[in-house]
């Protein structure tokens, strides 16, 4: 299962956006059900952040969506965040890994 995320800071609050988002990937390598969990910036605009994920499973992704850090991470983003996160939810038909 994979998803990609992408969310965007308010004008002015994007550096302490990269700080919550880089500190929950920290937390994330705990979770034995996450493959991948990759965040990345816009070359564009600096304001956009997106994470790309990668689970084992829906169970996984279940578990990481309810774990203490990841309410912790959306409670420290409510006043940096600049509207809705756009998340879409994608199943892998091919892969390079080297």
């Amino acid at each position: 299962m994979i998803v990609v995320a992408k969310l965007k800071a308010k004008k002015g609050a994007e550096e302490e956006m990269e700080k919550v988002l880089r500190n929950a990937v920290q937390k994330v390598a705990s979770e034995e059900g996450t493959l991948t969990y990759t965040l990345h910036r816009s070359q564009s605009d600096p304001c956009e952040f997106m994470f790309y994920e990668k689970y084992t499973d829906a169970e996984a992704l279940q578990t990481h969506s309810t774990t203490p850090h990841f309410k912790a991470m959306f409670a420290a983003l409510k006043d940096l965040v600049d509207g809705p996160a756009d998340i879409g939810m994608y199943e892998e038909l091919a892969a390079l890994n080297r």
